[in-house]
């Protein structure tokens, strides 16, 4: 009964995603909604893209096998991460009337750049793509008593045709009811543990729980660990994408704080689970089945069908994000600049590239998904992979006044490569913040290096500081 109710849930969202996708008729309204998301879309798109499974079936996961310290990069790390895009990124970017994040590198840096920065950024919304889908199948997995690999395979299946289909555009109105959804059953959740026995379970938390900290945690070792989700996430195309797709620079940068705003205030629950999750359920083989476990335990059967729709609601508008990256990057970025007249390829063939590019990206996450150690390793590594130069290269191609191509060519790939370095061949302790001074030193070796009077690339403009 639980699952024909969800999947019920599924297709009404399916059909209303398919509804909206007949207004798509430009790659601009696939890949960003034709820049129309107003105050409301864009704050659940937001909010509905950032939080999926990391925040609430990762995190409340990892918190429930090693305490509060194991919830850094969520709530609070990713949600300062909206906070600091909205700040500092989100007006200045809205300005430049791109199609995708790429175009930011090729108008600063050129057309080399703008290849080299897609491609590096495709991995990293691969991964992202492959925690939710692999969180999607726990789930169904959880509730269902059918073999996981079984499930996610299921998931990818919905995920990839739900993304081919609809788009930014569909993807921002299903993220209004997938929000919604998510915010009232993680609240309902909330409500049913305090009326039951919430209140002793949480005085009979042990208080080394409550640590952020592990016992040999040094101050390297906590930077680290707050850096990575919240600068190795800042510029997510993801997460940008939805600032370029604002109706208004205004628009961008308050729906941002409200998204931060909401992400706290219900992220929370998530954590809450997962720290009195060991006196309900101990020894769990599979720690990150402990929220919806403990749903199903404290909840109505009504409302827990309620609550479930609302996690894949939440993974739902995460993932597809995430594929609709990687698909807008490779069909935008790379392939359509290898067309021989790029300005008279129809919209329709753009819509096509973007959506075939999709489906493969959905296969490839699929894949990645099957083999991972779980959903928070996945989110850690997204969050990681070749972000450092990416960082560092977008807020010199935003803030400064002029820019070397080779110094962000340098930069890109030295934090690329440092990071693999430190991070899988070394076994450095700080992979992360090894990486990102790699990558600042060497975009300021490039800059240095540069000739007096070499040309500013196409696009040169300097934005004025934001009032």
């Amino acid at each position: 009964m639980t699952l024909t109710i969800l999947a019920i849930y599924l297709a009404a969202q399916f059909g209303l995603g398919y509804y909206v996708s007949r207004r798509i008729q430009t790659e601009d309204d696939y890949l960003i909604g034709g820049r129309s998301l107003g105050m409301g879309l864009a704050t659940f798109s937001i909010f509905a893209t950032w939080f999926g499974a990391e925040t609430c079936i990762g995190a409340a996961g990892r918190v429930y096998v090693e305490g509060l310290a194991g919830g850094t990069h969520d709530p609070f790390g990713y949600a300062l991460c909206i906070l600091f895009m909205g700040l500092f990124i989100a007006v200045p970017i809205w300005k430049l009337k791109l199609t995708t994040v790429g175009d930011l590198y090729k108008i600063r840096y050129g057309g080399m750049v703008e290849r080299v920065a897609s491609i590096i950024m495709i991995p990293t919304s691969l991964l992202w793509a492959a925690a939710q889908i692999r969180a999607f199948g726990q789930i169904l997995s959880a509730i269902s008593g059918v073999e996981v690999t079984f499930m996610i395979t299921l998931a990818a299946a919905f995920i990839i045709a739900y993304t081919f289909l609809g788009g930014l555009l569909a993807d921002a109105w299903t993220d209004l009811i997938q929000g919604i959804a998510l915010l009232l059953g993680l609240m309902i959740l909330g409500v049913a543990l305090f009326l039951s026995n919430g209140s002793e379970l949480w005085n009979a938390i042990p208080t080394s729980r409550f640590s952020l900290l592990t016992n040999k945690a040094t101050l390297l070792d906590m930077i680290e660990s707050w850096s990575v989700p919240i600068l190795g996430s800042l510029v997510a195309a993801e997460l940008i994408t939805r600032a370029i797709a604002s109706r208004t620079a205004a628009t961008a940068r308050r729906a941002s704080i409200i998204a931060f705003l909401m992400y706290i205030l219900i992220g929370v629950i998530p954590i809450f689970v997962g720290l009195i999750g060991p006196q309900v359920f101990s020894n769990l083989t599979h720690s990150e089945q402990i929220l919806p476990l403990i749903a199903e335990k404290y909840l109505p059967h009504f409302l827990y069908v309620l609550f479930i729709g609302a996690l894949l609601s939440a993974i739902i508008s995460t993932v597809d994000s995430a594929l609709l990256t990687c698909g807008s990057l490779t069909a935008h970025n790379i392939l359509l600049p290898l067309l021989q007249d790029r300005k008279t390829v129809s919209e329709t063939l753009k819509v096509k590239l973007a959506r075939s590019s999709v489906v493969l990206y959905g296969l490839i996450a699929y894949i990645m998904a099957l083999y991972a150690e779980g959903v928070y390793h996945l989110v850690e590594e997204a969050s990681s992979f070749g972000s450092s130069g990416l960082v560092v290269v977008i807020f010199f191609a935003l803030y400064a006044k002029s820019w070397s191509p080779l110094a962000a060519m340098l930069s890109l790939l030295g934090g690329v490569i440092s990071y693999i370095l430190s991070a899988h061949v070394i076994g450095a302790a700080h992979p992360f913040i090894t990486s990102l001074l790699f990558a600042f030193v060497l975009y300021l070796i490039g800059d240095f290096l540069r000739p007096a009077k070499a040309p500013a690339p196409a696009g040169f403009r300097f934005i004025e500081p934001v009032e």
